[in-house]
């Protein structure tokens, strides 16, 4: 299962020619994998739930997404950097409660 996982993942990253990160990446996921107390299914749900919301970010005229760190870990969606206003940290809060598979959004954002 887990090496079907890997393999899906990896195709993907091949087909968008992210080669080089993909070497490098699936030794790192091997080792984050073997120590994670979350299954393969649950680390991917959580994968999958960081990607759709920065897809949203990325989408989204208030937001920076390259300032907004997303940790998502059993559901739990932890945001962390900094924002220019408390309307655009509210809204990056919003954005990831949106997001199917979000149990709880908990915002650790700097207003700056």
């Amino acid at each position: 299962m887990l090496s079907r996982v890997i393999t899906i993942l990896l195709s993907g990253l091949l087909l968008t020619g992210c080669g080089a990160a993909v070497v490098a990446g699936a030794a790192g996921a091997g080792y984050y994998v073997g120590k994670d107390e979350r299954t393969i299914g649950q680390i991917t749900d959580d994968a999958a739930i960081t990607t759709r919301i920065n897809a949203r970010y990325a989408r989204d005229d208030f937001i920076k997404v390259i300032d907004i760190n997303v940790d998502t870990y059993m559901g739990s969606v932890t945001l962390y950097g900094p924002v220019a206003n408390r309307k655009t940290a509210d809204r990056a809060v919003s954005l990831a409660q949106s997001v199917t598979g979000v149990k709880k959004v908990v915002s650790k954002l700097t207003i700056q």
